[in-house]
Order: C-alpha cells, then sequence, then structure tokens
C-alpha cells in the first residue's frame, strides 16, 4: 500500500523588504504563501513571500 502524503509542509518565507527569513507550516494543497507580518529587522509590518520548501510534517 501506497505511504499517504502528509497534510501540510514547512516553507521558508523571506520578507520583500529586509530579507529576513521565517519557517513557517501552510497547507499541501495550498497556493504559495504570501503574508504581511511583523518583520523585526526593520520594526515594521512587511510582506513576506514563500521562497522553497523545507520538509513535510506529520501533523
Amino acid at each position: 500500500m501506497a505511504k499517504a502524503k502528509s497534510k501540510f509542509i514547512l516553507v521558508q518565507i523571506q520578507s520583500l523588504v529586509s530579507g529576513h527569513k521565517a519557517v513557517v507550516a501552510r497547507p499541501r494543497v495550498n497556493d504559495k504563501l504570501e503574508v504581511y507580518r511583523w518583520d523585526p529587522w526593520i520594526q515594521m509590518m512587511s510582506v513576506y513571500k514563500e521562497v522553497k520548501k523545507i520538509a513535510s510534517t506529520k501533523w
């Protein structure tokens, strides 16, 4: 029997303003992630875009 795919994957996101990187989990079936969150390097809110997939999770 084939192994089931996980529901979530870990992805790396990067700030478009400062280049700060973070790792977040997103559902496997969703489109690439683009979020508005706090950027600690510039002390402001910033847009983050998904850069690459890191791993699958077992949630």
